[in-house]
């Protein structure tokens, strides 16, 4: 079997429509949510509260006034994204009950993809001083990424076994990184040679926004076109609209989450690491730019290595868990999420080896964690309530960390530094390890009526 062949129990067709989803909103995650927009959209709102950017040197400490509230330019794009997840907390455990009512899933999963993609092609627009254009389309195009990852997720139960999940996910995972790393580097081409192109800086950076919304879109066809309906598990007779009997059994399954402890207990684990990989993901760029003084070519580049690597690391930790248990592979991998924060605080301005090595040890354990994560949180879920429970996984999937990127942009508000902003963030992987190491999968797995895997 290939590297990245399916595994013989999966359906070849229905593994790369998986996978390739995972391949296409990576153009988004990346390019979008990890590089180019959090420093641009902070530019744009220093642009207006200043009338300069800030830099190292020269930092806008002018205030953004927003309902009466003054708001620094440098943490907008985090509270936004803080907003964003808030919303998701009401708005994606009812796309989830929908969702498992559905016999068109891939349907609703794709309406998503395509709305944010129209929302992140929009992003050519945002320039000058329109940072709330900018903001209102990171929260469209951050709720539709996380409304279409609910249902996506819960498609990995729908074509793979138990002991097939680590494997596909995995995998799934490094397609992602392996098209964002594409995109990624035709992008860093397009900004660091725009002057030889006939473009200003910010013109590049705005044209590869656009490239990201098309690629999500575009590449969207296919899994639309190759993964397969089925029919709910979920038949209870419909009484009044679909979207009141969703919040009706959204209801039901938030009274009754106590019937399943060791599912509660791993999603609450799952929150708070999963908080703090997703905001040093989101923040990683503007840290190296306003903290340590790199230009933008130089923090597309490392997000190309962090790609590039993340890619392997996926790969290898599905192989990891293969032979040392999914919970086991997860809690070493958030050992070294607190090792990246501490060296994080510690890095040198401007210097770039340190800051590539860093990048290095994130992409070894960026996919990995993640898609592990996923793959044990299918094996603790009820029977029929896939989408809905992955709903409140998504809570704290990346792109929608809410607590992390609060407590970051807090911090580095009453500080002035991003640095002690950083390190705080070890926090949320030491909570998380903590109750990780608590759950006990076999019991969660017999609780929620699943087959048991051979290795947990």
């Amino acid at each position: 079997m290939g590297l990245l062949s399916a595994p013989a129990a999966v359906d070849k067709r229905e593994y790369w429509g998986f996978s390739l989803y995972d391949w296409a909103n990576s153009g988004y995650v990346t390019t979008v949510g990890t590089v180019l927009f959090a420093p641009y959209l902070t530019s744009v709102a220093e642009t207006a509260a200043c009338g300069y950017v800030g830099t190292s040197d020269k930092p806008c400490h002018t205030n953004l006034d927003v309902l009466g509230l003054g708001l620094s330019p440098g943490s907008l794009a985090f509270y936004v994204v803080t907003v964003a997840t808030l919303v998701s907390a009401l708005f994606l455990p009812v796309v989830g009950a929908i969702a498992d009512r559905m016999a068109r899933k891939k349907l609703l999963m794709c309406g998503f993809a395509w709305t944010g993609a129209l929302a992140a092609c929009c992003m050519v627009f945002v320039g000058g001083g329109r940072w709330e254009l900018g903001a209102l389309l990171l929260l469209i195009g951050n709720l539709c990424l996380g409304s279409s990852l609910v249902v996506y997720d819960s498609i990995l139960i729908d074509i793979a076994g138990p002991d097939e999940r680590d494997d596909v996910s995995s995998r799934a995972w490094a397609f992602g990184y392996l098209g964002g790393f594409i995109l990624l580097a035709i992008n860093l081409g397009v900004v660091t040679a725009h002057d030889a192109l006939g473009l200003s800086q910010g013109t590049a950076v705005r044209l590869s926004l656009l490239s990201a919304g098309l690629w999500w879109g575009a590449f969207t066809f296919i899994p639309f076109t190759k993964l397969r309906n089925r029919p709910p598990v979920l038949v209870e007779p419909v009484r009044g609209n679909i979207v009141r009997q969703s919040f009706g059994q959204l209801s039901a399954t938030l009274k009754h989450m106590r019937t399943y402890p060791v599912t509660l207990l791993f999603l609450i684990a799952y929150l708070f690491f999963n908080d703090g990989i997703q905001t040093v993901i989101s923040v990683s760029s503007t840290y190296g730019e306003k903290q340590l003084g790199f230009e933008t070519q130089v923090l597309i580049a490392t997000i190309l290595l962090v790609q590039f690597v993340a890619f392997f690391g996926a790969l290898a930790f599905g192989r990891f868990a293969r032979r040392f248990g999914t919970k086991l592979t997860i809690m070493g991998g958030l050992v070294v999420w607190m090792l990246i924060v501490i060296a994080g605080f510690l890095l040198p301005a401007k210097q770039i080896a340190p800051f590539l090595a860093m990048g290095v040890a994130i992409g070894v354990v960026l996919g990995g964690t993640q898609a592990l994560s996923r793959s044990a949180f299918s094996q603790l879920i009820p029977k029929g309530r896939e989408a809905e429970y992955f709903s409140l996984y998504q809570a704290g999937e990346r792109g929608t960390s809410w607590l992390g990127t609060l407590v970051f942009g807090l911090v580095h508000q009453i500080t002035g530094s991003y640095r002690p902003a950083i390190v705080a963030l070890g926090l949320f992987f030491l909570i998380g390890l903590a109750l990780l190491s608590r759950v006990d999968m076999r019991r969660g797995i017999t609780e929620a009526g699943n087959t048991q895997p051979t290795l947990v």
